[in-house]
């Protein structure tokens, strides 16, 4: 479910243990270099045109994929989109080709509050610190729903914020990532 790789299972005992609220994971690519210095570009640099550039590598792994009812990039917390002047999710949601973007909805999903940053927490921290970080503002009654995020490392705040859109009504989260950090 989360993308990460298993010899012989279809999930990762992670996945086993606490079964996230979405029911797979489609990652472009794996989270090396060079791919880790174009995310950095685009996130912490605000090298924009890197966003065409990572929606195309993910545009390429979703040729095969079950297209949503509704595309919602990761909401980013009021402080940390102020400090960085924009969404990284929604500069690489808006880059995918027509067919795969639309509808794109930056609305339904907030980030109820603030949370620390994840980097340098364990797998449990992660989980607390997004634990309920996300709410929906409208119902999504059975939409099938696709989650777009720069990178999954964990799970854990992919996890939160499709708990936020079952809540809501979704009847299926799926998470489109553009890298998968292998643990």
């Amino acid at each position: 479910m989360c993308a990460e790789p298993v010899f012989g299972a279809d999930r990762c005992g992670a996945c086993v243990t606490h079964p996230p609220a979405f029911v797979r994971t489609v990652a472009a690519r794996v989270y090396t270099f060079p791919l880790d210095a174009w995310i950095r570009a685009l996130k912490y640099r605000g090298h924009l045109p890197a966003a065409r550039a990572l929606a195309g590598l993910l545009a390429d792994a979703l040729r095969f994929a079950a297209l949503p009812d509704l595309l919602i990039p990761m909401p980013l917390s009021p402080a940390r989109q102020r400090e960085r002047g924009f969404n990284q999710a929604l500069e690489i949601a808006r880059q995918l080709p027509p067919h795969l973007a639309g509808p794109l909805d930056t609305r339904v999903l907030l980030r109820a509050r603030d949370t620390e940053a994840q980097a340098a927490l364990s797998i449990e921290d992660r989980r607390r610190n997004v634990k309920g970080a996300f709410r929906a503002v409208r119902t999504l009654s059975g939409a099938r729903v696709a989650l777009l995020d720069d990178v999954m490392t964990t799970g854990a705040t992919a996890d939160a914020a499709a708990s936020a859109l079952r809540e809501a009504g979704a009847a299926e989260v799926s998470v489109w990532v553009v890298a998968r950090a292998l643990r």
